[in-house]
């Protein structure tokens, strides 16, 4: 996975650099944000979710222990200053997809500008697209006013023709686990999803996913077709050092061929109109299909599901939840139900960053992995 290290490494120097010549950062935390506002400002958007168990303690002294684990370590990597994105960036923006992430954001404000977009929490409907549509807007204002820009239209057309570029490399680079054998299972899949998210430059991430598909390609000349479980994942995002069920998936000899969490599949096949008349309206449309189960009701999530499950030939799913995420523990029910009635073994698992629980959680999947036989 050189590309991606390198492309990690390469993107961080950029940061550095680029600071030091005005470069502006939007820092995220969700894939409802719309990078285009950011871009087509002329600064970098980055993801700030927290990942890594190490910053969770310090959180724990202004948050609830019983938190979801990625609140707690996004926190905690604000409140001592050791993510170099989160201290690079110029604004952080924030959104209301659960509880307890916009809460934390009222305390992230004493580090940051912070802005917070209200969401609404339902697909359909005029009220929904013209609210969000609105928020986008609010947005727009406050980067303008924070990053002393002004955005224009054809800039914001300019920054949706990327975005989609962008997306569909990405696309094409998850879909060769389609075949068998899967060119990227498994950790490497979770490192090439998780990588794009940090490049300082869009085009760095389209010329990576085709460099990565190329290679893969050509190693598998004298790769012969694989037996191994075809895992689907499901459920609450995924980054370096919360990767353990990945790793177990893969110990015991499955194959996570699919991952439609957010940072993964789940906005890939969005698309932005750059020939709208309004590209405000544009994103608006575009964000508001992200199939998130703070949406209710949710469709889109088991239509892709459904979908997913049948393009990458899957063998079995795991719906990862980690612990207090509401949305995804109720939800599961229903995908549960989904995977049972199209034949499949399915295992939801709650848990958190820590290793506390690797033990159980292998004796789960093996058994898992057994019914597939």
């Amino acid at each position: 996975m050189s590309v991606f290290d390198q492309l990690r490494a390469d993107s961080m120097q950029t940061f550095i650099d680029g600071r030091k010549q005005g470069l502006k950062i939007v820092g995220a935390y969700c894939t409802y944000f719309p990078q285009e506002l950011a871009l087509a400002a002329g600064a970098v958007p980055v993801s700030l979710c927290g990942t890594k168990e190490d910053p969770i303690p310090a959180a724990e002294e202004h948050l609830p222990r019983n938190l979801c684990p990625l609140i707690k370590s996004s926190y905690g990597f604000a409140v001592t200053d050791s993510c170099p994105y989160f201290v690079m960036s110029d604004l952080i923006v924030g959104e209301t997809t659960c509880d307890g992430k916009k809460k934390m954001f009222e305390l992230m404000q004493a580090k940051k500008p912070v802005h917070v977009m209200q969401l609404p929490h339902v697909h359909e409907g005029e009220e929904a697209l013209t609210l969000w549509a609105a928020e986008i807007r609010r947005l727009k204002e406050r980067i303008e006013e924070v990053l002393e820009v002004t955005i224009t239209d054809d800039a914001i057309r300019d920054a949706i023709r990327l975005v989609n570029e962008e997306k569909q490399a990405l696309k094409e680079m998850l879909d060769t686990n389609k075949e068998n054998p899967p060119l990227i299972p498994n950790v490497e899949l979770l490192i090439a999803s998780w990588s794009s998210m940090f490049a300082a430059d869009k085009r760095d991430n389209i010329r990576a996913a085709k460099e990565l598909i190329a290679q893969k390609r050509q190693q598998k000349i004298d790769a012969g077709p694989s037996d191994r479980p075809r895992v689907l994942v499901t459920g609450c995002p995924i980054g370096l050092g919360s990767e353990k069920v990945v790793r177990l998936i893969e110990e015991l000899g499955g194959d996570m061929v699919a991952m439609e969490n957010c940072t993964g599949y789940k906005t890939l096949e969005l698309q932005a109109d750059p020939d709208h008349e309004d590209p405000i309206v544009a994103l608006a449309e575009k964000y508001i299909q992200t199939p998130c189960s703070c949406m209710s009701p949710n469709p889109g999530r088991m239509d892709l599901l459904k979908r997913m499950i049948a393009d990458f030939k899957v063998d079995a799913v795991i719906d990862l939840t980690w612990q207090a995420c509401h949305t995804y523990n109720i939800e599961a029910y229903a995908v549960g139900q989904l995977v049972r009635e199209l034949g499949l073994p399915y295992l939801q698992l709650e848990t958190d960053y820590s290793s506390s629980d690797v033990e159980t959680l292998k004796v789960r999947i093996e058994a898992l992995l057994e019914m597939t036989k």
